[in-house]
């Protein structure tokens, strides 16, 4: 579902400045920024930072426009039916590009056809969570426990076809465990009811757990990145039990297809020179999540990664959605 991204991934370089047929005039006009999630949160956050910056780069109005609905569909297809003239952007999730593709049966459009990467924005790692009063301690006894249980235990999720839900069934999947899937309506529901031991474990987004963690509320067993993460030093990455075992979360720039390439590059340049600036890292900061932009073509790689990785998934599983 780091300071800076460490998927290999998007070590693809940044189209240098120079090198781009710079339109002096663009944006000739307000630009639109689309979350396609209700405001607060990490990515309407981010996009509000990253507005604010552009905003005074640009000399024009960045405008953030909330459009939630469908896990992102909704803002999704309305950005790509947008005119590819660079002025409408959406700060867009894994959900959408990734995933959705083969978890919805009737899709009213194709994101990975029809929404043209520009540059990744930030990561997620998740973090396996359970009640401090189950038994298990880590990953390898909760994988003994769950085992020798006659009833299987469960997993909370914030709904069906979620990053939550996924990366449960992937770890389920993986260990050869028996696992039942509780969907909530929202994480902070399915949060409460862990903590009051109704389900057994969760695979929350990292800050969406971090205080309940260090509360002493939850016991963190594993996050999910390739590698232990700063925020918990203490507790392993479940690479280092499931060997090849990753899922983040992730929130990427995308714009039209058809975009001119040179209005492309220079997006993807001026994302990254503003998750450069100081004063952006500093507001970013709060928001909890891990930021580093890439190139178009990066950020192309991680999405057919993410949906490399969660299409057998989705079909083992046999998850999907109207």
């Amino acid at each position: 579902m780091p300071v800076l991204h460490r998927r290999a991934l998007l070590l693809v370089p940044l189209l240098a400045t120079p090198t781009i047929a710079r339109a002096q005039t663009f944006p000739e006009r307000p630009v639109r920024l689309v979350v396609p999630f209700p405001p607060g949160g990490a990515t309407d956050g981010s996009a509000r930072v990253l507005a604010e910056y552009l905003s005074r780069h640009y000399g024009k109005p960045v405008v953030v426009e909330n459009r939630p609905g469908a896990a992102g569909l909704v803002a999704g297809e309305m950005v790509a039916r947008s005119a590819p003239d660079g002025l409408t952007w959406l700060l867009a999730s894994a959900g959408t590009l990734a995933i959705s593709p083969f978890l919805y049966r009737n899709l009213t459009f194709d994101p990975r056809r029809e929404l043209a990467p520009v540059s990744m924005v930030f990561t997620t790692d998740h973090v396996m969570t359970v009640a401090p009063g189950l038994e298990a301690r880590d990953v390898a006894s909760f994988i003994r426990y769950a085992k020798a249980r006659q009833r299987p235990l469960s997993f909370a999720s914030s709904g069906n076809g979620t990053s939550l839900h996924l990366i449960g069934e992937l770890f389920r999947l993986r260990a050869g465990l028996e696992l039942v899937h509780a969907p909530y309506r929202g994480s902070a529901p399915a949060v409460n009811d862990l903590i009051a031991g109704v389900v057994d474990c969760m695979f929350d987004q990292l800050p969406a757990s971090i205080t309940q963690i260090r509360g002493g509320l939850l016991r963190a067993l594993a996050t999910t990145g390739p590698r232990r993460h700063p925020a918990l030093p203490g507790v392993p990455a479940m690479a280092e039990i499931l060997p090849g075992f990753e899922a983040q979360s992730w929130n990427g720039m995308v714009v039209p297809a058809g975009t001119p390439a040179p209005l492309v590059a220079q997006i993807a340049a001026d994302i990254a020179a503003a998750l450069a600036d100081a004063q952006v890292q500093e507001k970013l900061a709060p928001l909890g999540a891990d930021y580093a932009a890439s190139s178009p073509a990066g950020m192309a790689a991680v999405i057919e990664a993410d949906a490399a990785r969660w299409a057998p998934v989705i079909r083992d599983a046999g998850i999907t959605l109207t």
